[in-house]
């Protein structure tokens, strides 16, 4: 897939500027070919994890690091979108999969990316809202949006596997996101935004073996959870 959109990139590069006949047909045979082989490569990443999906590794790990790298490279994705974080000031310390949760709430997220392109806005600002609590020995992450929201009904069969409401989509993103969280001991609900337009994604999962952040300057990944583990 890689090579063919490549190809298809270099040859709209190279030529799209010396044809002076259908230029139009040209660009849009080229596009085509660029969207739906992505579109593909989007489906197979998303059956892979679906399929293969890896027990979770609970390390000691900065949840809130955690978020606020999901958030900038949505933002980075998503420019048009106001995309803000709300979380707890103390940053503690949580046991959890980094990888497997950065992909959650990366789903989730675009998820709420994909909802507010689909609805009608009606002179709103296009906004995403990510916040941290911990409550009673859970650490709860929301995830509001003023988009589209959800279907009032069958809403539940959404975190089934190939459920979906869009015409692109797989119905996997929400159902790999639950996975996630039951691998954490935690779960996910889909409720309606606070303002009445939109949604609201809730992921929670039990706080295990937590450790208060210093505020010492840690390394990422493996690093930290190993220097943590042994500290």
């Amino acid at each position: 897939l890689t090579p063919i959109q490549l190809s298809a990139e270099r040859l709209k590069r190279k030529y799209g500027r010396v044809i002076t006949v259908d230029k139009d047909v040209f660009d849009q045979c080229t596009d085509t070919i660029i969207r739906q082989v992505d579109d593909i490569k989007r489906m197979v990443d998303e059956f892979s994890s679906f399929s293969r999906m890896p027990k979770a590794q609970l390390v000691p790990d900065d949840l809130v690091a955690c978020i606020e790298q999901v958030l900038f490279l949505m933002r980075v994705g998503h420019p048009d979108i106001q995309i803000t974080g709300d979380f707890a000031e103390s940053r503690p310390v949580l046991r959890f999969d980094r990888r497997l949760l950065s992909q959650a709430l990366t789903n989730v997220v675009k998820n709420a990316a994909e909802g507010i392109e689909g609805a009608e806005m009606d002179g709103r600002a296009p906004a995403i809202h990510v916040s941290l609590r911990l409550e009673e020995g859970e650490a709860v992450v929301d995830v509001e949006d003023n988009g589209k929201g959800f279907p009032r009904e069958n809403r539940a069969r959404l975190l089934e596997p190939y459920m979906t409401t869009r015409k692109e989509g797989t119905g996997l993103g929400l159902p790999i996101v639950a996975k996630i969280l039951e691998d954490h001991g935690g779960g996910i609900e889909l409720l309606d935004a606070s303002s009445g337009q939109g949604a609201l994604v809730r992921l929670h999962f039990p706080v295990v073996g937590m450790v208060e952040n210093t505020g010492d300057t840690l390394p990422d990944g493996a690093s930290r959870a190993k220097n943590l583990s042994e500290g």
